[in-house]
């Protein structure tokens, strides 16, 4: 009787310790995060993926000769990265970084033609055209046009273990970014750039 009580009084008391700790694991918890020095959860692309691409590729162009050739400013347009993955990549997130950080590690001598507002622009000329005074009215016509034209596209391949006897699975994720400038004028790509890099993820078959 006395064991058997003994057994009652234990388990209420680890009971109540896994109630506790439970009530602990559901609580909401809000917390501040390094960006530049994020951890990975999986082997799939991530935030720090994107800020370490587009620095690596905006260092090698402000760099390279192909730009330091140029006599003057050199007018580009963005026309995106090609997502050639098996999950969602958000590339355009990456032509804004890659965009920003030219023009920062340039000092503007690469410059951008605003592809994505082009129809706000033309909207708002035409509302100066019949609207504003002479003084004040931007003249239309005046658009710079863009001499080079940066695209890429960001591969994925992924493989995983096969089918055996085992108590995990193990993922590896290889990824490559491909960024090409095009003469417009030409067509010949005038320079061009890879970065890649490659990750593995382990995780349990049981777990929770």
């Amino acid at each position: 009787m006395k064991a058997i009580l003994r057994a009652v009084v234990s388990g209420a008391a680890v009971g109540g310790m896994l109630i506790l700790t439970g009530c602990a694991m559901f609580r909401q918890k809000v917390e501040d995060k390094d960006v530049s020095n994020m951890p990975d959860l999986d082997a799939t692309y991530s935030a720090k993926d994107l800020r370490n691409l587009s620095e690596k590729v905006a260092t090698s162009i402000a760099t390279s000769d192909f730009i330091k050739n140029q006599p003057g400013n050199l007018v580009m347009i963005i026309y995106g990265v090609q997502p050639r993955t098996t999950t969602f990549v958000d590339t355009q997130a990456m032509t804004d970084r890659l965009r920003n950080t030219l023009m920062q590690k340039s000092n503007n001598k690469i410059q951008f033609v605003n592809e994505s507002r082009r129809q706000e622009l033309m909207k708002e000329q035409g509302f100066q055209a019949q609207n504003a005074t002479d003084e004040t009215r931007t003249a239309v016509g005046k658009q710079l046009g863009a001499k080079y034209m940066l695209t890429g596209a960001l591969i994925e391949m992924q493989k995983q273990t096969g089918k055996q006897v085992r108590v995990s699975k193990t993922e590896l994720v290889y990824y490559q970014l491909t960024i090409e400038i095009t003469d417009l004028e030409t067509g010949i790509i005038a320079w061009s750039t890879q970065e890649e890099f490659a990750r593995t993820a382990r995780e349990p078959l049981i777990g929770w």
